[in-house]
């Protein structure tokens, strides 16, 4: 393995080139030695970005989820400081 790469930040278009990369076929393996990322940290990358089929069809991701939740949690705590409830 010999790849230690301890706080090195990647930028997230990066995380999803290797994310399109692993869908594509290439091997979670092949792509910590070209790329000098270890194997835990793309399949991170590959559990965060993949997208997730819904029942309407669509798709999102975990992500897109994280992101949603802390939107909501916002907006919610920004309507009881608005307008409490009696």
């Amino acid at each position: 393995m010999g790849n230690k790469n301890t706080g090195k930040k990647y930028n997230e278009d990066f995380k999803m080139m290797i994310v399109d990369l692993y869908n594509s076929g290439s091997s979670a393996k092949d792509l910590s030695s070209e790329y000098g990322v270890s194997e835990v940290t793309i399949y991170s990358w590959i559990k965060k970005f993949s997208p997730i089929q819904t029942e309407d069809g669509s798709t999102v991701t975990a992500d897109e989820i994280a992101k949603m939740k802390k939107q909501m949690l916002r907006l919610q705590e920004e309507n009881e400081y608005c307008c409490p409830k009696y």
